[in-house]
């Protein structure tokens, strides 16, 4: 089977982008926990943290970090829930952090994660561009 992001680093499978540079790529969870909900890859198929090489630790999690930064602001949240499964639970082989916004009374506790779906495709392109508008 191949690999969705993969697909999606290659421009094979569609997205809604947020961020890239040349290590990692950062676009929206098309089943998010809230709307704003960013993934960030690396750009090479690494299935999960201990396998990444170590030079690319600080260009994925460099992204994460900047998106983190700015997600309160743009999206009006009080702050980010941020997170990376490794084999259990991890439903894509390849690995990715969660930055999430997050508001207190939002519902989400420990690692129960209701999903909250996006009305459109246009809902999912305007959090992703209000998110790119915010990086620097």
């Amino acid at each position: 089977m191949a690999c969705v992001f993969c697909a999606i680093v290659a421009g094979e499978s569609e997205a809604a982008l947020v961020a890239e540079t040349e290590s990692a790529l950062a676009f929206l969870d098309s089943r998010p926990l809230f709307p704003g909900h960013a993934l960030v890859v690396p750009r090479t198929h690494v299935p999960t943290l201990p396998e990444l090489p170590a030079p690319l630790l600080a260009a994925v999690m460099g992204l994460a970090q900047q998106i983190a930064a700015v997600m309160p602001a743009a999206l009006g949240a009080q702050g980010t829930f941020v997170a990376m499964n490794n084999v259990v639970s991890q439903s894509v082989p390849h690995l990715h952090v969660h930055v999430v916004p997050r508001t207190k009374g939002d519902g989400l506790r420990g690692f129960f994660w209701p999903r909250h779906p996006y009305a459109s495709a246009e809902e999912m392109q305007g959090y992703a561009a209000r998110l790119r508008a915010a990086l620097p």
